[in-house]
């Protein structure tokens, strides 16, 4: 990844890196690391990232895609910041339409409905815009994010976050699949429901007025760090409603006008 400059020592960077990394291994959340790498240095906390993904890769993990996050004006005002965030997924964050997922697999999750989408040509030449963006999707499915934090009660800042992969857990993609063609994903609507119980609605426009908006901003972003989007990764695009609480033995579903359902399961 390209170098971005940053006020912060080296040092610092590696050791919040390497506090997150404990907080993983041990399954035990840890202070937030803003106190080592500040608030809001956007370079630092992305310098942390990158550490730890070299370090799961280093440990034969596999890059598949990306998840965008803070992509709600309410959710970024919440923090303090004026745009989203992304982190890096890995083959073993992958589950399918249906799966029980073991409690143990995230710290302190909280699972939110997304539109996915699965790229067939790569984000790294020409201008990136919402033509180009749309033409590189293969299909959009109906996704659940798991997100969990590393950060002890999840009291994050936008360092926090981003430094911790973007609070990325793991993810559930749904079976069935439509083109660009086939559905908008701009205007969507979605419901998930927790064991049986309506938990969080929303639509498409809550994701940065569109999901492709946070694909273009995600490729653009991707690009300038230098490790632009490739065909065959996914794209988490964002939350299209309220993140919520789950719960060991709960029960997941969520239905997105268009895209169908997917559903997933937490081992009790």
């Amino acid at each position: 990844m390209t170098e971005t400059p940053t006020q912060v020592d080296e040092a610092a960077v590696t050791e919040a890196a390497a506090r997150l990394r404990e907080a993983a291994a041990g399954r035990r959340p840890v202070p937030p690391v803003r106190e080592l790498i500040g608030r809001d240095d956007v370079a630092a906390a992305y310098a942390v990232q990158q550490l730890n993904v070299r370090a799961r890769l280093d440990a034969g993990a596999t890059v598949v895609g990306r998840k965008i996050g803070l992509t709600s004006p309410a959710v970024q005002a919440q923090i303090g910041v004026d745009q989203p965030d992304f982190g890096v997924l890995f083959d073993d964050m992958a589950y399918a339409d249906g799966d029980t997922i073991p409690v143990d697999a995230v710290l302190q999750p909280k699972v939110e409905a997304e539109v996915a989408f699965v790229l067939k040509e790569d984000l790294a030449v020409g201008e990136l815009d919402h033509e180009q963006v749309r033409g590189a999707i293969d299909h959009a499915v109906a996704a659940i994010e798991v997100c969990g934090s590393r950060v002890a009660d999840w009291d994050i800042s936008f360092g926090d976050t981003v430094a911790d992969n973007a609070s990325a857990g793991v993810y559930v993609l749904g079976a069935e699949r439509r083109t660009l063609d086939e559905v908008e994903p701009a205007e969507v609507t979605m419901s998930m429901t927790v064991d049986g119980e309506v938990v969080s609605t929303g639509n498409g426009a809550a994701c940065l007025g569109d999901p492709l908006n946070a694909v273009v901003w995600l490729a653009r972003t991707a690009r300038e760090l230098g490790e632009p989007l490739r065909a065959g990764q996914v794209v988490l695009s964002g939350a299209l409603g309220p993140m919520r609480v789950v719960h060991p033995g709960a029960d997941v579903t969520v239905t997105i006008s268009g895209l169908g359902s997917v559903s997933a399961s937490f081992s009790a």
